[in-house]
């Protein structure tokens, strides 16, 4: 149906009348929001509270990217990922905390860095925010490798070229969700005004705000 409604998130706040915290873990937690609905119900919301994430969709000059396999066990299943990781610090510039990220897990830095897509992972359910970053010009680190443990001590790291996965994520053979959505902006990117037309790596984020 036609709108004459902007199509773009923006924000609202709805009125919480009691919150509690019936957990809390090392990173994340659960929140529970009694929450004023448009009819004047009040309603309970339970969700996760998560500190925000980063990952980086690293590209060669041959258009293959930059993959990783590894252990998830919440949903039992090796998955192909892109390097990722937590906003561990509150405020840390995310174009740190994901090159850090790729060295750490990749051993591989990179020239050229823009901001791919931005995402809520499960709205429904946690207020996780993901922002996603392209890289190009990419190189071997310097230095040693950094120690990896626990399930990142049995990674596998490839190099896939964009379109293989495409059809990997269109065949349903690969689930991870910034592997998802990273490999589909990438490709909508190219198939639109190209890598250059997307917005710079410090371009402001309001789902989790953070120093330059």
């Amino acid at each position: 149906m036609d709108t004459a409604t902007p199509i773009e998130d923006t924000p609202e706040e709805w009125r919480v009348t009691a919150t509690a915290n019936p957990f809390r873990g090392y990173k994340t937690g659960v929140r529970t929001d009694q929450v004023v609905m448009p009819d004047g119900t009040v309603a309970g919301r339970d969700y996760q509270v998560h500190p925000g994430s980063v990952a980086v969709l690293a590209l060669d000059d041959d258009q293959r990217v930059l993959v990783l396999r590894q252990y998830r066990h919440p949903v039992r299943q090796k998955l192909w990922e892109i390097p990722a990781g937590l906003l561990d610090v509150p405020g840390e510039n995310p174009l740190h905390a994901v090159q850090r990220e790729l060295y750490e897990e990749a051993h591989v830095k990179a020239e050229d860095w823009r901001v791919l897509t931005d995402i809520y992972t499960t709205p429904g359910g946690s207020d996780e925010a993901v922002r996603i970053f392209l890289a190009r010009g990419l190189s071997a680190a310097e230095g040693e490798r950094y120690e990896v443990s626990h399930e990142e001590a049995d990674m596998e790291l490839a190099r896939v070229p964009l379109q293989d996965l495409v059809r990997g994520v269109l065949a349903g053979d690969l689930h991870n969700a910034c592997l998802v959505v990273g490999v589909l902006a990438a490709a909508g990117a190219l198939a639109g005004d190209g890598f250059d037309a997307l917005r710079p790596a410090e371009a402001p984020w309001p789902a989790r705000p953070f120093e330059v």
